[in-house]
């Protein structure tokens, strides 16, 4: 490296140097990273992807930019290999890059940037800048096609210290690990059970015959009932075929049906009604005559 075209005593050079020779004296399986010999603010970096993921086995390279002021501002960072949690070349959003400088710390370096990054790839990408949401099956399929070759990316400097990082990373890289039928059916229904119950959850919500009319409600539907349901019958509407019997129909399209009044029930209210106003009636007319002293006379008369 062409150590002598910098300023040693420049904080950022002095700082930068210090990495260097603590990343070759203190080698990572996980992670290798080395700058360019032209330019020691612009890094060349491979991690391997974190066990128990789905990015295990997985060799995926980047790119590091450090500012002039490094380390009291911080890096950012570019992916190159595709991997299905992050674009590739473009500059991510993470806590630990250039986008949220507020959360940098100087202490910080090249080496903790890179476990942090390591610690991210399988974590919820929430809609931030840069990433990405592939399922595991195509990020395993990512995974171990990183393996194949480095990616091609800039000058030939660039791509002969992109090829030996990867070289170094697979001579330290584990056997890709294989997934049985067994496993792979229980993510996929894992998958499938998730999907089905968010779908649920917003027919729920909405409260709206649409959510009934969704493909996976409907395929739900049809393997818990016992007889087979035409897939596009309309929930609201029985037909006289179908008998009302069959439990799937009862659960879903059963109604109470309105109650038709009868005329002897209105026939029996009308004659209700005059008796009570001739009861009221009477009784008005005896309080109206008590009061006046009539009522003396009808019960002498009697």
């Amino acid at each position: 490296m062409a150590e002598e075209k910098y300023n040693r005593k420049n904080p950022a050079v002095k700082r930068i140097l210090q990495e260097v020779k603590e990343m070759q004296s203190n080698p990572s399986d996980d992670f290798m990273s080395l700058p360019l010999e032209e330019n020691i603010f612009e890094w060349q970096f491979a991690i391997r992807g974190p066990g128990d993921t789905e990015f295990e086995g997985g060799i995926y390279h980047g790119r590091i930019q450090l500012p002039a002021e490094y380390p009291f501002k911080p890096p950012s960072f570019m992916l190159l290999t595709p991997n299905g949690r992050f674009e590739t070349q473009t500059k991510i959003c993470l806590s630990i890059s250039n986008h949220h400088p507020e959360h940098w710390q100087p202490s910080w370096s090249v080496r903790t940037a890179l476990v942090a990054l390591i610690a991210f790839m399988p974590t919820n990408p929430n809609g931030a800048l840069g990433s990405l949401d592939y399922t595991k099956e195509e990020r395993r399929a990512l995974a171990i096609k990183s393996r194949d070759a480095a990616p091609r990316f800039g000058t030939p400097e660039r791509q002969k210290l992109i090829d030996e990082i990867h070289e170094y990373m697979m001579s330290k890289a584990p056997p890709v690990p294989q997934i049985s039928s067994s496993q792979a059916s229980e993510s996929q229904t894992t998958e499938k059970e998730g999907e089905v119950e968010g779908s649920s959850r917003n027919a729920d919500a909405d409260g709206t015959q649409e959510g009934l009319r969704d493909p996976t409600l409907t395929d739900r539907i049809i393997e818990e009932e016992p007889h087979e349901v035409p897939p596009n019958r309309d929930p609201i509407v029985i037909p006289q075929s179908v008998p009302a019997t069959q439990p799937g129909d009862q659960l879903l399209l059963q109604r109470p049906e309105p109650r038709v009044p009868r005329q002897a029930d209105d026939r029996l209210f009308t004659w209700a009604a005059v008796g009570l106003t001739v009861a009221i009636v009477v009784l008005l007319l005896k309080k109206f005559l008590k009061a006046g002293g009539h009522g003396a006379f009808f019960t002498d008369e009697s």
